[in-house]
């Protein structure tokens, strides 16, 4: 079963999830703000998506403007990061798709298309 994972008032999610139900695809979703993902979970995913770990902020959050990460990042370990996105589930992008093989991140309708058809 497919995995979205997402913030229910993010328009992003809410048109991603859109296309999940008009193209018939199941899946169990998950709330980030609720349930946000583990430093492990969050290192396979990253392991798993081939995306650098940076992709995996939401750079226009407000959590991320207020902790000034723009700047901090640069000198944070990998593990340091990791550590920081699994304290709150708004510091990270999404929505996510978890699919048999991929892991998505945001949403773009051509990957999604290719990843779940």
């Amino acid at each position: 079963m497919n995995q979205f994972i997402c913030y229910p008032k993010c328009t992003t999610c809410k048109k991603a999830q859109k296309w999940l139900d008009d193209n018939g695809i199941e899946y169990k979703i998950r709330d980030i703000k609720e349930k946000n993902p583990t430093e492990k979970e969050l290192r396979k995913w990253q392991k798993k998506s081939g995306l650098p770990l940076k992709k995996f902020f939401n750079t226009s959050g407000l959590q991320y403007k207020a902790l000034n990460l723009k700047d901090k990042l640069q000198t944070m370990s990998d593990d340091e990061q990791f550590a920081l996105l699994a304290t709150d589930g708004m510091l990270v992008k999404r929505p996510i798709l978890i699919t048999g093989d991929k892991v998505l991140v945001g949403f773009k309708e051509a990957d999604y298309d290719s990843a779940v058809k």
